[in-house]
């Protein structure tokens, strides 16, 4: 059976949507943030796929500077008292934190297949150990 040629797909469309990067059909996770095994609809294997902490720090990163600006104009503008803010921005900052996390999970999952991440391997030329002058 041929291999089927598959077209190369926006990542940030497909990352966003939690979708395969190479069909753009199957579903990319299971649950809230675990990767699938293979994608269902072409048999893509996700072993490669290892965002690591990307996604949560991307996701603050965003929602933070952004929770500040909110913060900073409701803050004066409004001047309401500190436990207001417990009440509602503190909630609404994490409600953002979660949100964005599929998502950025998924783009930077479709941006390792598109440039085809690997694992590091790291080789030593020898400046610091054999042939140095230093014994």
């Amino acid at each position: 059976m041929p291999d089927i040629e598959y077209p190369r797909l926006n990542t940030l469309s497909t990352g966003l949507r939690c979708r395969c990067p190479r069909c753009g059909q199957g579903p990319l996770l299971k649950g809230f943030l675990t990767i699938r095994e293979a994608c269902p609809a072409c048999g893509l294997d996700y072993g490669f796929a290892e965002p690591a902490d990307g996604p949560a720090f991307f996701g603050m990163s965003l929602v933070g500077v952004l929770g500040m600006v909110l913060f900073m104009w409701f803050e004066f503008s409004a001047h309401p008292p500190i436990w207001v803010h417990l009440v509602v921005t503190m909630p609404l900052l994490v409600l953002g934190c979660l949100g964005v996390l599929r998502p950025l999970k998924g783009w930077l999952v479709s941006e390792q297949y598109i440039h085809k991440a690997a694992p590091p391997e790291f080789e030593s030329i020898g400046g610091h150990g054999e042939g140095s002058k230093w014994r």
